[in-house]
């Protein structure tokens, strides 16, 4: 017997519960979901808004283009008060993402001028939404996910580039025992191929390179706080040059990870080496780029030969990453 939608959706909030998640029921709307917004963005930052203030910072942070809300999340940003005076502010805790609020939303419906479209499951971090969960009984492949979301995103004023949902960094689609993740991006980076392949789309892997595709075991791995957290602050990579997001691949994730604990104990240096493509100058880079932001290392040096100039097309040949 297949599994009802319902049922699945229950169950992942109820794992989202055992890992500290706030479940919030009460977020149905719009409305709902941007009074709770309101009241984490106070609390950050210490203010008290009027009416006026928050509808002009909403108005402010609220953009369709995907790039421009991913930097806005992870920035600084300022906005002047109505009695002149400007407001220096994060939307969420930068320093240490793992102390921001974790909630979960289900069903919820958003509705603009033109779309009227109801949600499965959203995370939100410190009220913002996050991360978008669509669930598929066992029966439907998880690609008419895929295709529900790209149809939600090119529906004439969408709530993604209308409303709080422009936030939203990574999808989840799900039928339960197939779970898959992708970087939210605009239309030109986000739709399907000739093949009618979605790509670039991922499946979790543990260290030893195991698929994690159980939603409730990929919930426990990736959707941890502060793995969420991580994930999203640390890796995920902004192109300029292409105004695109991109997700790092479960391996180059553990090996920025041994990379940065590596020169952390001191072991002395080496080298990233693998095969072309594989995504070895990205893994090098975004190593390098955590490093310095270490008050304990004073210069890192990240060089690369021509062929992996590129950040997404690396090179056959090594990359070498060296901090003193």
């Amino acid at each position: 017997m297949t599994t009802a939608e319902s049922t699945i959706e229950r169950e992942l909030i109820s794992k989202l519960e055992e890992l500290k998640y706030e479940y919030r029921p009460d977020i149905r709307d719009r409305a709902a979901l941007e009074q709770n917004f309101r009241e984490r963005f106070e609390a950050l930052n210490r203010v008290r808004l009027t009416d006026t203030e928050f509808q002009r910072l909403l108005e402010s942070i609220t953009t369709p283009d995907v790039f421009a809300a991913a930097n806005i999340l992870r920035g600084y940003s300022s906005f002047e008060r109505d009695d002149g005076t400007p407001l220096n502010y994060t939307l969420v805790n930068i320093k240490d993402w793992c102390k921001n609020t974790f909630e979960v939303v289900n069903q919820l419906r958003i509705n603009t001028d033109n779309s009227h479209h109801r949600y499965d499951v959203i995370l939100l971090i410190n009220g913002v939404p996050a991360v978008q969960i669509e669930l598929k009984t066992m029966a439907v492949s998880p690609r008419r996910a895929m295709q529900q979301i790209v149809d939600y995103k090119t529906d004439p004023g969408n709530g993604y580039g209308k409303t709080l949902l422009c936030f939203i960094q990574i999808f989840v689609v799900s039928n339960r025992t197939d779970t898959w993740y992708f970087a939210n991006n605009n239309a030109r980076q986000f739709s399907f191929n000739a093949d009618e392949r979605f790509l670039p789309i991922y499946q979790f892997a543990s260290e030893d390179n195991k698929k994690v595709t159980h939603l409730d075991s990929f919930a426990e791995k990736f959707l941890a706080k502060c793995t969420l957290g991580q994930m999203v602050s640390r890796y995920m990579v902004l192109v300029a040059s292409e105004q695109k997001l991109m997700m790092m691949r479960p391996y180059q994730i553990y090996a920025v990870k041994a990379i940065v604990e590596c020169i952390h104990q001191n072991c002395g240096n080496g080298y990233v080496w693998h095969t072309t493509g594989s995504g070895k100058t990205l893994t090098s880079f975004k190593a390098s780029t955590l490093l310095k932001d270490n008050d304990d290392i004073a210069k890192c040096l990240f060089v690369v030969e021509n062929g992996g100039a590129k950040l997404d097309h690396g090179s056959g040949d090594e990359v070498l990453l060296r901090a003193a």
